[in-house]
């Protein structure tokens, strides 16, 4: 079905992928995105598309109120900071650009009479999970980071939003989501390091941190599938693989693909990369899979590999 659709952070890392697919699936969209984190080069294959807009708006300003919401289908919310990192040294950005964001997001969507969101959240609202795989139901939720506390904020108010006011959501908590155009992140920071000095790496922790990677593609597909799928008022689902992998595992797979056969591992030590990080993670995906999506890259791993072989060759 022919949609006209938002796309908010539509230059970012999965944004983009996820614009990419809205278009070929025949949709109109208009992405929102201040370029902060986005590229204007991940969209810039669109613009002479008539169907393609782009609107270069701070969605997270004070009082923000976007009127390229009206008439529209759908909103899929993805502007944030994606750093989890940067929660420790700055404690403000979390704050303005994840919940101030979402609350003028809904704002605008409430004035306009727009009744649907697909929100990006994350599995860091879990926490330290006590149970793993960890399904949707799991509770209660208590982030570690400032990044996992601002998105369960959004969700919270998302659901608000849509009891008070007549709207639907479909929230997705991801697992880590790898591929072309990723900006952040292990997999980019080992390349990056590796290729200034490929004789050794510094490795945060133990390296035993093992968590659950899944390529973008199947994300992008995990997310359409569920809107089409699901029609609860608010419907959450959690997007990722199976399995597992761990840091050292990662940096064999960038090892061998950059050909480096006598790279050193050094740790710093310790049960996890940073404050905030969580050592492991694992998605259950049984309530999407139940619907009859499953992710098509191989788990982990695989994903994992693909990714570095996109980054290396530059897709």
């Amino acid at each position: 079905m022919h949609m006209k659709c938002i796309v908010t952070g539509g230059a970012g890392f999965i944004g983009s992928h996820l614009v990419d697919r809205l278009l070929r699936d025949g949709n109109e969209v208009t992405v929102v995105d201040n370029l902060s984190g986005g590229r204007i080069e991940f969209i810039r294959h669109h613009m002479n598309d008539e169907r393609f807009t782009f609107v270069n708006e701070d969605l997270s300003a004070e009082g923000m109120f976007c009127s390229a919401f009206e008439g529209v289908d759908m909103v899929y919310h993805l502007a944030a900071n994606p750093d989890v990192r940067s929660g420790i040294s700055d404690t403000r950005t979390p704050l303005t650009q994840n919940i101030m964001a979402t609350y003028n997001v809904l704002e605008s969507m409430r004035a306009l009479g727009v009744r649907k969101i697909a929100f990006t959240s994350t599995s860091t609202v879990y926490g330290e999970a006590m149970v793993v795989p960890t399904p949707e139901n799991y509770g209660p939720l208590v982030p570690i980071s400032l990044y996992g506390a601002s998105k369960l904020a959004c969700e919270a108010l998302i659901g608000s939003y849509c009891h008070s006011f007549d709207m639907q959501a479909w929230i997705y908590r991801f697992a880590n989501i790898v591929g072309s155009r990723g900006t952040h992140g292990v997999i980019f920071d080992f390349i990056s390091r590796l290729r200034e000095d490929p004789s050794r790496l510094v490795i945060l922790g133990n390296g035993r941190q093992s968590k659950s990677y899944l390529h973008v593609d199947d994300c992008v597909d995990g997310m359409i599938f569920a809107v089409k799928n699901s029609g609860d008022m608010v419907n959450i689902f959690n997007i990722g693989s199976a399995d597992r992998f761990d840091v050292t595992g990662i940096a064999k797979v960038i090892a061998d693909e950059m050909g480096l056969r006598n790279l050193q591992f050094e740790y710093t030590g310790g049960d996890r990369g940073w404050k905030g990080d969580v050592p492991f993670m694992i998605l259950s995906i049984k309530k999407l899979e139940a619907l009859g999506w499953k992710p098509s890259s191989g788990g982990s791993e695989a994903s994992i590999r693909r990714c570095v072989r996109e980054l290396l060759g530059g897709v």
